[in-house]
């Protein structure tokens, strides 16, 4: 009696499996790994000037950075501490002002024995263009000094990031009892693979329109609708695809120059080609009888 033969899988198709699985673990740590140095860079604090126990604190954090606008959201917490402070912080023993960088919009004043309350200043950008997208990057400076009841006090920062869509790179220091922060931003891993992936896109996609489009012109199909259909749908379906980019980067863009505007060229010279040629087949093609 003889017995079916059982079917093993030979070692041509266990290769490219084995690959397969690979690879998507690879991409799946490398994914893991930038989006926790993400995390990580924005639960990064920064820190400048000294313990003094008579004080003001400013916890500082960034909440939008608006590079069309070259400006950035910093939101500002202000709190006196030790002989400068009542009600544990709450509000100043005397007239409290603090004076700001020349790239921050006005000073910030509060009234003795009033509460004070979180504020969001705009902070003005230096350097860089938003037509580098997504390979721009700005500068913003950003400086505290406080006086209360006349005098000069010591201020200590704290200055995060809470935009996902940036990278910081801060350097801090103190000048005097003054709080200084120099600000370098530029767009974050996430926008930067995405943008890649953008514009390597558009370029796949304007390839299998042209060679699509190289088909039917040399075989003489004519008319083809499903594939003029389709040419026709890849064309605006690109620019859709492209306004979905992280930021809303204007047109004119260095990824429009590097990508978008080839491939929307390539792909419309392609459908004008194809139903130039379609026509001319189409005229040329007996009659039926």
């Amino acid at each position: 009696m003889s017995h079916p033969r059982r079917h093993r899988p030979s070692r041509a198709g266990i290769l490219p499996a084995a690959l397969a699985c690979v690879s998507v673990l690879a991409a799946i740590a490398l994914g893991t790994w930038l989006q926790f140095g993400e995390r990580q860079a924005l639960d990064t604090v920064y820190t400048a000037g000294g313990p003094a126990p008579d004080r003001v604190d400013v916890e500082a954090s960034i909440q939008r950075v608006d590079a069309a606008g070259r400006e950035l959201v910093l939101r500002v917490l202000v709190t006196p501490r030790g002989e400068l402070a009542e009600a544990g912080g709450v509000s100043p023993t005397e007239d409290l002002t603090l004076q700001t960088s020349t790239s921050t919009r006005g000073d910030l004043s509060f009234k003795a024995h009033s509460r004070i309350a979180t504020m969001d200043l705009p902070v003005s950008l230096t350097g860089g263009a938003i037509t580098d997208y997504p390979f721009d990057a700005y500068d913003a400076a950003i400086e505290f000094s406080a006086a209360q009841g006349g005098e000069k006090v010591p201020v200590r920062m704290t200055l995060s990031n809470n935009d996902a869509l940036f990278t910081a790179e801060v350097d801090g220091s103190e000048d005097n009892g003054t709080a200084v922060f120099d600000v370098g931003l530029a767009r974050s891993h996430s926008v930067l693979v995405f943008a890649v992936f953008m514009m390597t896109a558009m370029w796949a996609l304007a390839a299998a329109v042209l060679t699509g489009a190289w088909f039917l012109v040399t075989r003489r199909k004519g008319l083809t609708w499903p594939a003029l259909g389709w040419m026709a749908a890849t064309l605006f379906a690109l620019a859709a695809f492209r306004n979905t980019a992280p930021g809303t980067p204007p047109i004119g863009s260095l990824m429009d120059y590097l990508a978008f505007l080839w491939a929307e060229t390539v792909i419309a010279f392609c459908l004008v080609t194809v139903v130039v040629t379609g026509f001319r087949a189409e005229r040329r093609a007996p009659a039926p009888e």
